[in-house]
């Protein structure tokens, strides 16, 4: 008989994994807190995929950044002050990992793995007879600034010398690309390798996909524990008072992985990080390419008829929420009839590579 893998959370990331391990054979439970119709980070972000995003979070600059914008109230990013030793725990990996080297490292890292990412996408969009759409137009980081342009524009050589393609346009080039909407910019770098999709259509044609390949689905059942035996990972339990056995488990429940992942002793610097977006079911302007407001830091990225624009991270638990970065902006543009507001909670890393072994403290099999 085939393995049996229970797969906590039904994002993007369990969907994903419950697809490709049905491909490869196995039996496959998916079990999500949730219920069907659900919202969350996995539907509410910008659906773009960024190979051209290979500078990390944790870069030089980065901590004096942030502590600026602590001070800020509408600022893109905020950290909650709590009393939690996790977040300290985080906070000094973060800084020790703002630094050249550690981009230097993680660069081709994450080159290969956006990549390869954006391949396998191109790969389901062909497995689904084009259910999932996969638009290759490319990110543009528009610039208001000569400074951030010449900032950006160091990032486009560290992505050449990667042997990624990337350009840095003036402001007529860069209105060139996009002749029906009207830019405020002194110019941009435009990375053609970028690609999107529609967030809620990739969700539901992997979840139509894994259910017609086997896959069997738990909504609105939380995971509370864990059932270990000599040192191996055996069954989950759940709220209902059910027992799950599986030979693997994967752990993608988002901003609940960090609360599961102590349930299992296991050291993982994981925060909560919560993005907020606003969606235009019918803007008056619709633009061709994704984009991304460099100083602004909010991104603008166009689904079919609809536009969604979203900026702001604040690292604070699930419940709490702030005023949009995104919704402050679009107060000034010429808005649509209909617009939908969303939130969603993911996980944040201190550092683009690995930080623990502590994934090793269980077998499972």
């Amino acid at each position: 008989m085939s393995k049996h893998v229970a797969v906590i959370g039904a994002g993007v990331i369990g969907l994903c994994t419950a697809v490709y391990c049905i491909e490869r054979g196995w039996r496959v439970t998916v079990v999500e807190r949730n219920g069907e119709t659900r919202d969350g980070c996995s539907f509410g972000n910008g659906g773009m995929i960024v190979p051209s995003h290979i500078v990390p979070l944790a870069a030089p600059g980065a901590v004096t950044q942030a502590l600026k914008w602590m001070l800020q109230p509408s600022a893109p990013f905020h950290i909650k002050p709590r009393a939690s030793w996790p977040l300290v725990d985080w906070g000094l990996k973060f800084w020790q990992a703002a630094n050249a080297e550690h981009v230097r490292r993680a660069a081709p890292l994450l080159r290969d793995l956006n990549l390869a990412s954006r391949g396998c996408y191109q790969d389901l969009a062909a497995a689904t007879d084009g259910d999932i759409e996969v638009r290759l137009t490319g990110t543009l980081m528009l610039c208001k600034t000569r400074h951030a342009l010449d900032e950006e524009a160091k990032t486009a050589q560290l992505a050449r010398e990667l042997g990624m393609e990337a350009h840095v346009l003036d402001a007529r080039a860069t209105a060139a690309l996009d002749p029906g909407t009207r830019m405020d910019v002194v110019g941009a770098v435009h990375f053609p390798l970028d690609a999107s999709v529609t967030p809620d259509r990739l969700i539901y044609t992997l979840q139509r996909r894994a259910r017609e390949h086997g896959a069997r689905f738990r909504w609105s059942t939380g995971v509370t524990g864990f059932r270990v035996e000599n040192r191996a990972l055996r069954a989950l339990t759940t709220a209902t008072g059910d027992v799950i056995e599986a030979d693997e488990f994967v752990l993608a429940a988002g901003a609940w992985s960090g609360r599961l992942a102590q349930e299992l002793r296991l050291g993982l610097p994981m925060q909560a990080g919560k993005g907020y977006s606003l969606t235009l079911s019918r803007p008056r302007v619709q633009p061709r390419h994704c984009a991304i407001l460099v100083e602004a830091r909010v991104f603008v990225s166009p689904m079919g008829e609809a536009l969604r624009i979203g900026g702001t991270m604040e690292m604070a638990s699930a419940a709490s929420s702030r005023r949009c970065r995104a919704t402050t902006l679009i107060s000034s543009l010429p808005t649509s009839d209909a617009s939908t507001h969303g939130a969603g909670c993911g996980l944040v890393l201190p550092t683009a590579c690995r930080t623990s072994d502590e994934a090793s403290t269980f077998r499972t099999s």
